[in-house]
């Protein structure tokens, strides 16, 4: 093999991963699955697609290696291959906001539907929970918590804050996160909370990325 032919195969190659990514669609199952494993039928219920459209959707995933299948007794589920795979996301993810001014401007504005505060940086975040000074929510749903979630945090699904209020204190500020920057759970709980009297913020990213930052995490068995 000469120098072109093998500049070809690399490039080619790596190829496949990018294209494998290049695709909204795909870009939302990665995001998803850093949260854990999902079966397909869950997959397409969070994303909004088809039961069809999911499989295939994952099948090219699988295919670059990005996505295995883990199987619980007689159901299979999908998972990321390993956290690379989320790290080549999150770094996909930062360069896209940072370059692409449009992309700013989209999140910016769905999010002033909810509220106009400024999300909370994850470190600051993590100084403040060492230290007591503000509650730390997670929004998503239990079964995503029990996967793992921040340790000392308080789990309370966004459809159960009204109902669960008088759990909360008035006292201390909350952060509310769910599973990252564009999952709006946090903000709609966020919403919620002002609304009824309470001090609240959101995380700007979520879950997986104070895991991957090596913050400490607990997992329900």
């Amino acid at each position: 093999m000469n120098k072109r032919d093998f500049k070809n195969a690399i490039y080619g190659e790596l190829a496949k991963i990018t294209k494998a990514m290049a695709n909204p669609h795909r870009m939302e199952i990665i995001d998803l699955l850093a949260q854990g494993p999902f079966a397909v039928e869950q997959v397409a219920s969070h994303t909004g697609m088809s039961i069809a459209n999911t499989s295939q959707h994952l099948q090219v995933l699988k295919t670059a290696g990005l996505v295995m299948i883990d199987r619980k007794g007689n159901f299979i589920y999908y998972a990321l291959a390993n956290e690379n795979v989320f790290d080549a996301w999150r770094s996909l993810r930062e360069l896209g906001m940072k370059q692409n001014t449009e992309a700013r401007v989209v999140v910016d504005e769905f999010r002033k539907n909810y509220h106009s505060l400024k999300p909370v940086e994850t470190d600051e975040i993590y100084k403040k929970v060492c230290s007591g000074e503000i509650i730390l929510l997670d929004v998503r749903s239990e079964e995503e918590f029990k996967l793992g979630h921040i340790h000392q945090a308080l789990s309370i699904p966004v459809d159960q804050i009204l109902t669960r209020l008088k759990e909360l204190s008035k006292e201390k500020e909350i952060i509310a996160y769910c599973r990252g920057p564009f999952c709006v759970y946090a903000d709609q709980a966020v919403e919620i909370l002002i609304k009824n009297g309470f001090k609240a913020n959101r995380m700007k990213e979520g879950y997986p990325d104070w895991k991957f930052k090596n913050f400490p995490i607990s997992v329900l068995q």
